[in-house]
Formats: structure tokens, C-alpha cells, sequence
């Protein structure tokens, strides 16, 4: 369903939305049509490359997302998915887990029988689509090596059973016709301003220029032969900004609470509203030590009407919430490779979601866009503007 479809209340709150049961058959044979004599295969990351041997990691503690792509994927392509979908393979191979978000993957990996392989040598030129479920995303990695092998794939890191209940059982022909017509409303901005408003009563403001650059998408469909990989859940358009000053409020892992100045594109500090002050100041000597990672790589919007899965990979895909990102953005077009970076450990694409379950301290008081003489507001107190909702309505 799309979101014009929907009731007003539900586009407001996402968590009243009915979706149809989940179907892997349906999710494949939308996302990637055309299936048939199509090979594919499955992997998953782990940081013991010993627990795939006979799937062991099942009766390990923890690695939740494995077992998600073993019961869900594995399972449901050796059930029927195969055949229904007329394709062949559906093995499950593990690589060793990187440690970050879309820092590239060592080439090595192994089969359920624990024979030691290579990624480039047997899996990516021997699949014709290849499905990643993993800790840690591997979208930009995974984006380089099927331009290189002509594979098409899809990245699902942090897969848990809200997603699969929500945003994998969506119809991705609607999500794509929803993002194209977000991207259409957005597409040659000049300008996005983006208010925040913290508890104490200030007022950040962060600019980004985006010198009038077409928007992309991000809609889930990988239709054809033309080596793509999609990020699922999907529903954003997004940006790489080519500019960007000011400031905006961040939410460290431990729950620190920080505003980040930018000059010139990149945060240049992080200054304590409330926790660890050592969270900052490790913060700041990476800044220092290697300012790469501070550099603004992405500025993306959600598109769709999801409940929270407590998971980003879904969650900065609703309407109403964005999202900045630092590090690597080769894979969405721009121009900060992993070689730019003084440690290999430090190209990664952080994304940083403003929502509010994720970041409750902070409000996002208004988005702006500029457009030539155009100015309209997206986004209000986390809440599509009505030039937004236009738009989805068509």
C-alpha cells in the first residue's frame, strides 16, 4: 500500500499500520525480477569463522541476525523459494565480520562445511544475486564488487523480526513509486536547513549545500541484469552534500550527549551537553587524529510509514525522521573513498538518525529546502510538512 493510500492517522502513527504476513517469495520475486535461472547464495558475517561449520552459530549465544537469515532465508529458499522462483543454489556462506559499517570485506570466507574460500574467486563471479544479512552493513563494499562481477544483490544487516513483520513485507513496487515521488519534491535543492532543538532551549542550526544536484533514491528494486545491490528495508532519498556549516546535536552509543560544529563539510568538534566528558574527548582526538571521519558524506530522508524496529537500517527509512552521515560515500556517488582515510579501520559510513525514539533529547524543529526562489518545509516537530505529503499523494 502506498502512502497515499493510507489514513492520515496511520501516516502519523506508523506503529497502527497492517501489513500483509511476510513472504520471501514476494520480496525476491519483486526485488529482483527477473529471478528465473538466477543463482544465489547467502551470507552472513561472524567474528568465528569455525561457527558456520554445520551452522553451529544456531546453538551459539547470540548472532540473532544469522539465525534470522538461516530460518528465514536459508531455510525458506531450500522450503520452495527456489523453485518458486525459479532459481537455483541458496547455499549460505560466512565472512569475517569487519567490525564496522561498510568497511570492506576481507576475501576470505567458508561454506556450512567449513572449507576455507574466496570471495572473489567463487562467490561473487558464480552468483547472479547474492543476499548479505549481517551485524554490520556491507552495502558500499558489496556496491563496488558487483560493478567489478555483474552480480545483483541486497544488503539486510540488523534483520529482526519487527522488520521482517513491517518493512520486508511491504510491496516494493510502491515504496519505489512513493521514493520517486519524494525524490521528485526534492530533486535540484540548493539548500537544506535543518533546525534542532535541544532541552535547554537552544537552537542548532546545521546548512547543507547541495548546489542544485539531482536527488537519489533509495527504493529497493534491482530489476534487470544491471549489476545493483539494494539496501532493504529501502525508502529514502537522499544526498551527497557538497557543503555544509554550522552545528547539529548527537547522541553518542553510551547515551553522551554532544553538539558537533561544522565548518567547511566537516565536524571540527564536539563540545558536552550532559554524560562522559571522555566519550567527547575520544571523539575529538579521532577528529583530530584523522579528520576524515568527521567529513558530511550523506543527508537522507525517509520515505515509508514503518513502525520503530529499533534497528537504523529501517528506522531512517520513515517519513517524517533524517539522517546525516560521516565517512565513505563512494557507494551513494560521492567522492571520499576508503583511501582517503589514515586507517583502514576509520572508512567506515556512520550514519547519525535524527528520530524520536532514537534521539528523544533532541527535536527536529523544522528542515527547510531552498530551491532557487522556492523555500518549502519538509519536516516539523518529526512530522512530514503538507509540501511533502503533497507530493506522496501524487
Amino acid at each position: 500500500m502506498s502512502v497515499a493510500a493510507l489514513a492520515p492517522d496511520v501516516i502519523l502513527h506508523p506503529e497502527r499500520r497492517v501489513f500483509p504476513e511476510f513472504s520471501l517469495e514476494r520480496l525476491l520475486g519483486t526485488v529482483f525480477a527477473p529471478t528465473k535461472g538466477c543463482r544465489v547464495c547467502l551470507l552472513v558475517d561472524l567474528e568465528d569463522l569455525s561457527l558456520m561449520r554445520n551452522y553451529a552459530f544456531l546453538d551459539a549465544p547470540g548472532h540473532e541476525i544469522q539465525k534470522k537469515a538461516y530460518e528465514e532465508f536459508y531455510l525458506g529458499l531450500q522450503d520452495g523459494g527456489l523453485a518458486t522462483l525459479g532459481m537455483s543454489g541458496g547455499e549460505m556462506y560466512a565472512y569475517p565480520a569487519t567490525g564496522g559499517s561498510n568497511l570492506d570485506l576481507r576475501d576470505e570466507c567458508v561454506d556450512a562445511g567449513g572449507r576455507a574460500l574466496s570471495l572473489d574467486r567463487d562467490i561473487y563471479p558464480n552468483h547472479d544475486i547474492i543476499l548479505c544479512l549481517s551485524t554490520f552493513s556491507a552495502t558500499a563494499p558489496l556496491t563496488a564488487k558487483c560493478k567489478e562481477y555483474g552480480f545483483r544483490g541486497a544488503t539486510l544487516h540488523g534483520v529482526n523480526d519487527v522488520i521482517l513483520k513491517s518493512g520486508l513485507a511491504v510491496d516494493y513496487r510502491e515504496v519505489s513509486a512513493d521514493a520517486e515521488r519524494m525524490r521528485l519534491a526534492l530533486t535540484g535543492a540548493d539548500r537544506i536547513e535543518i533546525d534542532f532543538g535541544l532541552e535547554d532551549g537552544r537552537v542548532l542550526t546545521a546548512a547543507l549545500e547541495l548546489g542544485g544536484q539531482e536527488a537519489q533514491k533509495s527504493h529497493g528494486l534491482c530489476l534487470g541484469r544491471t549489476p545493483d545491490v539494494a539496501n532493504l528495508p529501502a525508502g529514502e532519498v537522499y544526498f551527497v552534500p557538497i557543503n555544509a556549516n554550522g552545528q547539529f546535536p548527537m547522541k553518542y552509543a553510551d547515551g553522551t550527549l554532544g553538539v558537533l560544529d561544522v565548518k567547511d563539510r566537516c565536524i571540527v568538534r564536539s563540545t558536552l551537553i550532559q554524560g562522559d566528558q571522555a566519550t567527547i574527548d575520544a571523539h575529538n582526538a579521532r577528529l583530530a587524529d584523522d579528520p576524515m571521519t568527521g567529513t558530511l558524506g550523506e543527508l537522507g530522508f525517509g520515505t515509508q510509514v514503518l513502525p520503530v524496529s529499533g534497528a537504523d537500517i529501517q528506522d531512517e527509512k520513515i517519513l517524517g525522521t533524517c539522517h546525516l552521515a560521516t565517512g565513505r560515500d563512494d557507494h551513494l556517488g560521492g567522492d571520499i573513498v576508503p583511501g582517503m582515510f589514515k586507517k583502514h579501520e576509520n572508512s567506515t559510513h556512520d550514519d547519525i538518525l535524527f528520530a524520536p525514539h532514537k534521539t528523544p533529547n533532541f527535536n527536529l524543529r523544522q528542515v527547510r529546502m531552498r530551491r532557487g526562489g522556492q523555500e518549502e518545509i519538509l519536516i516539523e516537530d518529526f512530522r512530514p510538512g503538507e509540501y511533502l505529503l503533497r507530493a506522496l499523494r501524487g
